[in-house]
């Protein structure tokens, strides 16, 4: 039987395994014990490489996880995550996302690979090929898409919801909302904040074909001063959100935003919801044209001078 070849294929197969597993055993269906797969599943595939070590290490500020080949050349592989990484749902997607580079860069990358917390939110495959391929890896693994889609079908997009995710899969809120974010129809955008200024952002792809989006990773920006995010609002405030008017935040649209932040405040994520449709060519032209000055008001006004 052909190994697959691809992230969506990879664990589609997987999951296949895990399900009738399960189903055998009685066991619940999620979240997905990811060490215990990547040891197991990897005897049995590559019996001469396999999977042999998970652990947490103490790792540099700002690494994540690791996937290391053993040091004495034996052909066996290590999977490490920063035992630092407090949120279950971070670790458990890291060890996904150095799955995912196991099946996928091994060959490509005998020396392993290191991933940052930047690696982890890098989801497009165009900008950065092994670490979005590794993300996608991870989020199809973990969040299945027809249990996914089941989950929020009917249901109306909030912070509640994308918790309920995360927990229902053992994943971050983050990697939950990034899930939703790739499958949505919806205009919408998520935009984590630190120390005051944008970190990174990521738009649906029906918002960023309206050309709608950040350029965080190129350009520094700061969060909106009118922004919950920059105004570190409580927890039901952000939780339940504040529908701004056009101009806070990008584009010239009103937009819905409902914003968490972490236990120690260092970070913000936000959800911004916008209307379903984009601003018509005239809409937009009556919102961006500047107001005439009559020209006896700018006499007088320079006559106050």
């Amino acid at each position: 039987m052909s190994l697959p070849t691809t992230p969506q294929s990879w664990a589609n197969r997987l999951t296949k395994i895990l399900s009738l597993h399960q189903a055998a055993h009685g066991l619940p269906r999620f979240p997905i014990d990811v060490a215990t797969l990547a040891q197991d599943f990897s005897r049995q595939v590559y019996p001469e490489s396999p999977i042999t070590i998970v652990k947490g290490l103490q790792l540099s500020k700002g690494v994540e996880g690791m996937l290391m080949p053993h040091p004495n050349g034996s052909g066996e592989w290590g999977i490490v995550y920063n035992e630092t990484i407090r949120s279950p749902g971070r670790r458990n997607f890291t060890l996904a996302h150095e799955l995912g580079h196991y099946l996928l860069h091994r060959h490509a990358h005998p020396s392993g690979l290191e991933c940052t917390n930047r690696n982890m939110a890098d989801w497009d495959e165009r900008r950065n090929k092994i670490e979005g391929e590794a993300n996608t890896f991870a989020s199809y693994l973990l969040m299945p898409l027809d249990d996914f889609r089941a989950q929020i079908k009917g249901r109306s997009i909030d912070i509640d919801v994308m918790t309920e995710l995360a927990e229902r899969y053992a994943v971050s809120l983050t990697a939950a909302i990034l899930k939703w974010m790739t499958i949505t129809e919806k205009r919408a955008m998520i935009v984590v904040g630190k120390e005051g200024f944008i970190d990174w952002a990521w738009s649906s792809e029906p918002l960023l074909k309206s050309g709608v989006f950040y350029r965080a990773r190129q350009v520094v920006t700061e969060l909106p001063p009118a922004s919950l995010a920059a105004r570190e609002v409580d927890w039901d405030t952000g939780r339940h959100g504040h529908q701004h008017p056009a101009g806070v935040w990008a584009s010239s649209e009103p937009v819905r935003e409902i914003t968490v932040f972490s236990p120690s405040n260092e970070m913000s994520i936000s959800l911004l919801l916008y209307p379903d449709s984009p601003p018509s060519r005239w809409e937009m032209a009556e919102l961006e044209e500047e107001p005439t000055l009559d020209t006896f008001d700018k006499f007088m006004g320079d006559e106050a001078r």
